[in-house]
């Protein structure tokens, strides 16, 4: 095998008619393998890549497919790069407690997927983070699936790494002291605008330490 056999595969978007096949007989189809896989949308994994899905969506940029382990989450037309966090109080698991919410914002090396290779610099590679909260705290009518139960929050990369240099997560009461756009869903293409084309460099005392990993 010659390593021009080993290049990126080209990912095609599939409806969930495609047959699963052992021989020549159909055993199933591939959106009965979605039901199975992903129908829990409230577990920390599934709720990360429908949050990606919902922004891509508002933003004009779901039309493709996701790639896995990109260097950012969301490539809009207008070239802006967007890296996508979130965060719920509410798990699929039985709880004591609502979860104490925080979103992942730490600097990491970049992968680049067309080419296999790591870059060793440990930095934020987007231009914007959009912030998803699910903040609905009624397990008995929780549906990440109704928008009214996010709230979105819209910060420019630049002000994360600015007063944030290293800190590896953050609150929302934290995140709300960096005065973040605070939107619903149908603000997020404008939010994702105007902080993507802002110059403006947040002033005032930088984050200290290290807040609670991400739920």
């Amino acid at each position: 095998m010659s390593t021009a056999d080993l290049g990126p595969l080209v990912i095609t978007r599939r409806n969930g008619s495609e047959p699963i096949r052992a021989d020549s007989e159909t055993v199933g189809r591939l959106g009965d393998f979605w039901s199975w896989a992903c129908s829990d949308l409230a577990n920390n994994t599934m709720r990360g890549v429908l949050a990606e899905y919902l922004v891509a969506t508002a933003l004009g940029a779901a039309a493709g497919t996701r790639t896995e382990w990109d260097t950012v989450d969301i490539r809009t037309r207008e070239g802006r790069r967007v890296e996508v966090k979130s965060t719920a109080y509410l798990q699929s698991w039985a709880q004591s407690r609502p979860s104490e919410v925080s979103f992942d914002i730490k600097p990491t090396s970049g992968w680049d997927a067309q080419t296999g290779t790591t870059s060793p610099d440990v930095l934020r590679r987007s231009d914007v983070y959009v912030f998803c909260l699910l903040h609905h705290q009624d397990k008995q009518t929780l549906d990440p699936l109704d928008l009214d139960q996010w709230t979105f929050y819209v910060l420019p990369t630049r002000i994360l790494d600015e007063r944030c240099p290293t800190q590896k997560s953050i609150r929302p009461s934290s995140l709300k002291r960096l005065n973040p756009l605070e939107t619903d869903f149908t603000g997020l293409q404008n939010a994702v605008a105007l902080c993507a084309e802002s110059n403006t460099i947040a002033s005032g005392p930088a984050c200290t330490g290290v807040e609670e990993p991400p739920y």
